[in-house]
């Protein structure tokens, strides 16, 4: 299998040529009705193309969840499979928003279902859980350096219940997300311009400058528009690391759908404001 050039320095390249924004696409019953479309196959195929045609030719990233096309069988399924290689001929990048985690053979096989280069599915990083512990993740991290493709690791995540696993505090006094954190850095020592393993770290959480966001890799930050963070709180949550943060804003953009070209606007408008939230920062 011959790697593509390394997903941390393709990532870097498009957030510098596009500006660092992820757009997700996140077909839930209630967007779908919103846009007028029916809860069904149609729909979520429809829904899908809109997005990819208004913004993957103009974003860094798209990020599609993986669940919202599963709750569909088999069919939801092929949307997905076409809605990623649809995006990235286009030229984003795509991460499967997946969040996989197990151990052993089959954590190798969801790495395989998404990170192999001949996978239908294959993407340009997957999300994944750590908390069956950082080693669990082995198989995904040495596929995804085979193939030129990245992971994301959930560390600091946004949503209230995670703070009861990655707070906890460790016998050498440090707690889980810093020791997800820890482990990223190692995988990125030495990478240039920037490493491919990344840590998802919520814009919701505030001040984070008792964590070291500096793992020479890429945050994944959920959270801004309709979970109430924005672009101008990005330096004060990232401190320095800000400028390998990548938001990502989902409803914030799909709410403006199905027309195209407000899709568009939204997706410009909040990469030139996130691109202004880091120049400041």
């Amino acid at each position: 299998m011959s790697p593509m050039e390394p997903f941390g320095a393709r990532l870097r390249r498009a957030m510098d040529e596009r500006g660092p924004l992820c757009v997700g696409i996140d077909p839930h019953a209630s967007l779908l009705a919103e846009w007028g479309l029916n809860d069904d196959v149609a729909g979520l195929e429809r829904f899908s193309r809109t997005v990819v045609e208004a913004v993957a030719g103009r974003v860094a990233v798209l990020k599609p969840q993986s669940a919202f096309f599963e709750r569909f069988g088999s069919r939801g399924v092929a949307v997905l499979e076409k809605t990623v290689q649809e995006a990235r001929a286009a030229g984003a990048l795509v991460v499967m928003d997946a969040k996989r985690g197990d151990i052993g053979s089959t954590m190798a096989a969801y790495a395989e279902s998404f990170l192999h280069k001949d996978a239908p599915l294959f993407s340009d990083a997957l999300t994944v859980s750590p908390y069956l512990g950082y080693g669990s993740l082995k198989p995904a991290v040495e596929l995804a350096r085979e193939s030129g493709a990245g992971l994301f690791v959930l560390a600091l995540t946004s949503n209230p219940e995670g703070g009861e696993v990655q707070h906890a505090v460790r016998p050498d006094g440090r707690n889980i997300g810093a020791t997800m954190l820890a482990h990223l850095a190692r995988e990125n020592a030495g990478e240039n311009p920037m490493g491919s393993f990344g840590a998802v770290v919520g814009a919701t959480l505030g001040d984070l400058s008792s964590y070291d966001l500096d793992i020479n890799g890429p945050l994944l930050a959920p959270g801004i528009g309709a979970q109430g963070a924005t672009p101008a709180d990005l330096p004060a949550v990232f401190g320095p690391a800000v400028r390998t943060v990548v938001p990502n804003v989902s409803r914030g953009v799909l709410r403006h759908g199905p027309d195209v070209v407000a899709l568009r606007d939204a997706a410009e408008r909040f990469a030139d404001q996130i691109r202004a939230a880091v120049a400041s920062g």
